[in-house]
């Protein structure tokens, strides 16, 4: 059995995740939900990036005359937003969605009259982080290795069954790619055609993503082989076990 230590991680791992991707999903309905109707304008600027600290300056992008990527088309907002000049709780929260989120309106939600701070995508992967914390806190394992801890989440049938075909990696590589596809594709389709997704869809979507990525994160800070006392004490499923290559 591996050691209560390494679960002990992977609960405090697990209810970390789940705490902040809760927290934050709260944060993104209570700030527009608390803001007088009509504070927080039609938005639309660039992702990774600071664009409506002010309404004038460096920091205030999104307030100009600009080209919107998604479109092609030349953007004149009609009312300036700058998160600085909000109560401090709501402009951590609008400077959060700023920095991270292209903030676009029309894949936006609004709530009280007020565009939501990030866009109805990045509410699906924050919900999936919030899954993925819940179930980490539940099953997540420490076997030495990030690729061994991750399947630790999986039902057990499943890695009896992966273990046994010795088909670990593939199935590693395989989940992670089929939590990012879906949303990958949706973007990707947008990108390159005149579709464009619905505002259900892009939240479908960006739930596995949200999942995968809270899975591999969670394996990545609770996978300490510094807490188990050799490799070939953890235990894997279906009886299979470590083997140590001889030197040559």
């Amino acid at each position: 059995m591996t050691p209560a230590v390494g679960l002990d991680r992977a609960q405090r791992v697990g209810t970390m995740l789940c705490c902040i991707s809760l927290g934050l999903l709260l944060a993104m309905v209570v700030a527009p939900l608390t803001l007088p109707s009509g504070t927080v304008p039609p938005l639309g600027a660039r992702a990774n990036a600071i664009d409506y600290a002010t309404l004038d300056g460096p920091l205030s992008y999104g307030n100009q005359r600009h080209l919107d990527h998604s479109t092609q088309q030349v953007v004149e907002p009609e009312e300036g937003f700058a998160w600085s000049d909000l109560p401090l709780a709501h402009a951590l929260i609008y400077a959060f969605g700023d920095l991270n989120c292209h903030m676009l309106s029309e894949r936006s939600w609004t709530v009280n009259g007020n565009q939501m701070p990030m866009c109805v995508r990045d509410l699906g992967i924050l919900s999936g982080l919030a899954l993925a914390g819940v179930v980490l806190r539940r099953r997540l394992v420490n076997r030495w290795t990030i690729t061994d801890t991750s399947l630790s989440v999986l039902p057990t049938s499943w890695q009896d069954t992966i273990y046994a075909r010795q088909k670990r990696r593939f199935a590693f590589f395989g989940l992670g790619t089929l939590c990012i596809v879906p949303l990958g594709l949706d973007g990707f389709v947008q990108l390159l055609t005149s579709y464009e997704s619905t505002a259900w869809l892009r939240l479908v979507t960006g739930l596995p993503f949200g999942f995968g990525l809270g899975v591999l994160m969670g394996a990545m800070l609770s996978a300490r082989p510094g807490e188990l006392s050799s490799l070939a004490s953890v235990s894997l499923p279906g009886g299979a076990r470590f083997a140590l290559r001889e030197a040559e």
